[in-house]
């Protein structure tokens, strides 16, 4: 992956939410961040997206240290690097046509009408993720999943090479989940996915990082990080895992408290 952490640590008033964290993803390939609520994925996926500077450690592009400020005024990184948040709003009225048109500002000179291309570009995305039929539609009238896949567009009309995503399957049915993950797979890109649902990570990610605290406590293979005693530490469950075919792609089945 041309775009790495490097034992990167961000605190924020006076608390380490990352530590020294380092992530190296094959171009390519998918990438599943997991672990429980507040253990540092969203921080993670916005040092990596330049949104946030690093306190200690480097975001590298290319192999050139990417700073907040710097990340955020260079159309050239923006056309290489697109986020995708749990939770996005916007005060302007728009349709989700224009919504998925702002990933477009990258490539463009300035504000004014997009081109053929742009067009043609910002027709594929609302394909792709199932929104052609609500191009006209009001961002404020979609639904929270509606909005996810609008996001998700968005990003595809940035034509990234490394494509970041915080918890895309919120708000989805389980058909739009299976439907997002698949197109991630199938996309030209090397993914960043943070998720909370651990069957989905091992069905969809080449590899899994799970952080606690802020740490990585494990990393590899999902066959590998995904077992009974990980689980347990670090989400606090007890569970039973069975590979799901013959890759040995685990399955886990969580069981009640009392068991």
């Amino acid at each position: 992956m041309s775009l790495r952490a490097q034992d990167v640590t961000w605190s924020a008033d006076g608390r380490v939410i990352v530590d020294r964290v380092s992530v190296r993803v094959e171009p390519g390939s998918t990438l599943g961040l997991l672990g429980p609520n507040g253990s540092g994925k969203s921080s993670l996926l916005r040092l990596l997206a330049g949104l946030r500077k690093p306190t200690g450690g480097a975001v590298l592009l290319d192999g050139v240290t990417v700073t907040g400020s710097a990340a955020r005024g260079r159309r050239g990184f923006a056309r290489r690097v697109a986020l995708v948040e749990q939770q996005v709003s916007t005060e302007v009225d728009l349709t989700v046509a224009e919504v998925v048109a702002l990933g477009r500002v990258p490539h463009r000179g300035g504000w004014g009408a997009l081109s053929e291309p742009d067009h043609a570009v910002v027709a594929q995305a609302l394909d792709r993720t199932g929104m052609a039929h609500l191009a006209r539609r009001r961002w404020h009238s979609l639904s929270g999943g509606e909005r996810q896949r609008a996001q998700l567009a968005r990003a595809l009309a940035q034509e990234p090479r490394e494509l970041l995503l915080d918890e895309p399957t919120n708000h989805l049915d389980i058909a739009h989940q299976l439907d997002l993950l698949a197109l991630v797979r199938r996309l030209p890109v090397t993914a960043v996915v943070a998720l909370h649902d651990l069957n989905l990570a091992a069905a969809y990610c080449d590899d899994l990082l799970v952080l606690a605290a802020g740490r990585v406590v494990a990393a590899g293979a999902p066959a590998t990080v995904l077992t009974a005693d990980l689980v347990r530490e670090v989400y606090g469950v007890r569970c039973v895992i069975t590979p799901l075919d013959d890759r040995g792609t685990p399955h886990i089945r969580f069981l009640p408290p009392d068991q």
